[in-house]
């Protein structure tokens, strides 16, 4: 099997687990989140809608990943956290089912992901919600962001990808 050379050779399940091919998005800019409902970070998701209403016509496609791999801070079943995200924070970006990020389990993107842009010190883990990979038009990894980067701190970096 050759190996995945953008982020659009992955596929995902939306939050109603259907399949979702990512080349659907080739040509877009992707903001690529793992999120959680009950975490520090959580009202993150108004920040993150806002950069989606924003740049949507644009090319932007923010991406949200509920993950309980962290503190378990997303207990819900899918059909939980798509009512809680849509409730509170008006959340209309497309969600995907609840994956792993880290771990013999994680989902093959975030592994990839996680390649492509390591962290801190060049370590490939995740480390808490809220980690961000913005990805280019062409599929590439542009950049990877801490939990405690903000959406809006994420601004020009997303203005130059779309540009």
């Amino acid at each position: 099997m050759p190996a995945n050379t953008s982020a659009y050779d992955f596929h995902a399940l939306d939050i109603h687990g259907k399949k979702v091919m990512l080349k659907k998005y080739a040509g877009r800019v992707l903001l690529i989140v793992n999120t959680a409902s009950s975490c520090g970070f959580t009202p993150q998701y108004k920040g993150l809608q806002a950069l989606h209403e924003k740049y949507e016509t644009q090319g932007l496609v923010v991406l949200g990943f509920p993950c309980n791999q962290f503190g378990a801070q997303e207990s819900g079943n899918e059909e939980e956290i798509a009512s809680f995200c849509e409730m509170n924070f008006g959340v209309s970006f497309p969600l995907m089912g609840k994956v792993d990020v880290n771990g013999d389990d994680a989902t093959p993107l975030f592994k990839w992901l996680s390649e492509e842009a390591p962290g801190l010190l060049g370590s490939k883990a995740i480390k808490w919600n809220f980690t961000k990979f913005l990805v280019g038009r062409d599929g590439q990894v542009i950049k990877r962001y801490a939990p405690q980067d903000t959406p809006q701190s994420l601004v020009k970096d997303i203005e130059a990808a779309l540009a």
